[in-house]
């Protein structure tokens, strides 16, 4: 489709043809990425609470090379809120920001060993109390650790659904209030798993795989990366890089 008709298509696009297209968008990312997961390993909802918070600005392969040395050390809340922070900084280190991510890790901790007798809350409201713990990482633990529906909205996920046109909204926030409206709150967990693989794999930041990318014909940015499918091809990656 030529980039003048496809741009004029989607500029009259209803409401209810968005929400057509978004779950007709949805059923091709789960035919793509029939094994989309999360990629942090953990055993308990305690591990995946740590796990998550370590995972900014790093990768989730780096995360799972350090977690567990830190929970062989550490297994429980109770023993990594009483931890020396220099103690577990060396451990953390090679995710970055190990300073700032310490001291979130052993708050957290803390407050779960002070607030919540030792147990991970099952609740948003309660989760996003705890030191590090934001909107984005109390989904995770929720949806993936408790079975809680939830959006999981980082930086993958809010590229992904602007580029798809299924909102215009920065504020990851006002992202996860604007594509909540477009789903049943059933499929929100793994909504959020396909989308940030294929923003992994394939609809990368800076040039995204659009000639062998399956959504081309309901995707509004078509052509903001390679169209030609050989090259675009080579784009793709099988392994997770946050």
């Amino acid at each position: 489709m030529p980039s003048g008709q496809r741009a004029r298509r989607f500029q009259k696009e209803t409401r209810l043809g968005l929400v057509r297209r978004a779950r007709r968008m949805d059923r091709v990312l789960a035919e793509t990425y029939p094994d989309a997961h999360c990629e942090l390993n953990f055993e308990n909802p305690f591990q995946l609470l740590v796990a998550t918070v370590l995972s900014a600005q790093t990768t989730d392969s780096r995360v799972n090379l350090t977690t567990p040395a830190l929970f062989a050390e550490y297994p429980t809340p109770e023993e990594l809120a009483a931890a020396n922070p220099e103690d577990v900084e060396a451990i953390i280190k090679p995710t970055g920001f190990f300073r700032a991510k310490t001291k979130s890790i052993i708050g957290l901790a803390t407050g779960l060993r002070d607030r919540f007798g030792g147990e991970v809350p099952g609740r948003l409201e309660d989760l996003v109390t705890l030191p590090g713990v934001g909107r984005k990482t109390a989904n995770v633990v929720l949806g993936n650790a408790f079975g809680v529906p939830g959006l999981t909205v980082d930086t993958h996920f809010g590229r992904v659904v602007r580029r798809f046109g299924w909102t215009t909204e920065e504020d990851p926030e006002k992202v996860e209030q604007e594509i909540a409206k477009l789903f049943e709150k059933r499929d929100w967990t793994m909504l959020s798993h396909r989308l940030v693989w294929h923003g992994r794999r394939r609809c990368h930041a800076r040039r995204p795989a659009c000639g062998a990318c399956p959504l081309a014909p309901d995707c509004p940015s078509y052509g903001e990366g390679p169209t030609e499918p050989k090259v675009a091809a080579k784009l793709i990656r099988d392994r997770s890089f946050a």
